[in-house]
């Protein structure tokens, strides 16, 4: 007899199931792994952390005359101890990774998780070099954040600035170059120069702004994907509950 296929087929207007959350301790061999690639000692390194911590903790307990206590106490710092420096292991092989591919900086920025608002494409690109500029915006203004070499994208930058500011109005802008030579900043310290910069403007005016912004649009190209540094830190919510 012929099977239905109408029975196995799901519901019209069925809600389609939930795809589930990687759980935290798949979430950090996925970023062990990775960083393992790039750096072999992160695996001896790690470990010797955790050793290290606990043996600090027995040599304390000894001189304390409370050994099993304290070495009990050392393993949940021994345990984060080794999570932090396996996340910024991790971080530093993600940045390397992406390193000099089109769209890095915008990769990099990817990772500032409140406060700004930067496009997914970029607003200036020479076809010819593949330099190009990502543009930002917060509390502290317009950004702009270019890549490729310091003498050869003021160009692209100067054009953009100028552009941008036909339409902002007088809103502060900030212009950062990424890159390794002098005058530049490193890819890894990115995220950090953008939050760094002090509020200019009011939440109203930052709306403002974004509203003249998305008349000026970008240009398409590709970006890197998957690169989230921060996804090697351990979810601690999620060990608390296990």
């Amino acid at each position: 007899m012929a099977r239905d296929s109408s029975a196995s087929a799901a519901p019209a207007g069925s809600t389609p199931a939930k795809v589930k959350k990687p759980r935290w301790y798949t979430q950090i061999w996925q970023a062990y792994q990775m960083t393992r690639k790039n750096d072999p000692a992160v695996t001896w390194i790690v470990l010797g952390t955790f050793v290290g911590i606990i043996a600090l903790g027995v040599l304390v307990g000894l001189l304390i005359g409370h050994t099993i206590y304290m070495t009990l106490l050392s393993i949940p710092f021994a345990v984060l101890g080794a999570m932090f420096l396996l996340a910024r292991r991790a971080e530093s092989s993600a940045y390397a990774n992406i390193e000099g591919q089109p769209g890095a900086s915008r990769a990099a920025l990817g990772t500032i998780r409140r406060g700004w608002t930067f496009g997914e494409e970029p607003v200036a690109v020479d076809p010819r070099t593949q330099d190009m500029v990502f543009r930002g915006l917060g509390r502290a203004g317009v950004v702009l954040v270019s890549e490729g070499p310091a003498g050869r994208v003021n160009r692209l930058l100067e054009a953009e600035r100028k552009r941008t500011a036909r339409v902002i109005s007088g809103a502060p802008i900030t212009i950062i170059q990424s890159g390794n030579e002098d005058g530049q900043v490193a890819l890894r310290s990115l995220p950090r120069a953008v939050q760094r910069l002090k509020p200019k403007l009011t939440k109203q005016e930052v709306a403002e702004v974004s509203k003249r912004l998305t008349a000026l649009g970008g240009v398409r190209m590709p970006v890197p994907k998957g690169v989230d540094p921060l996804r090697a830190r351990p979810d601690r919510k999620g060990m608390r509950g296990r």
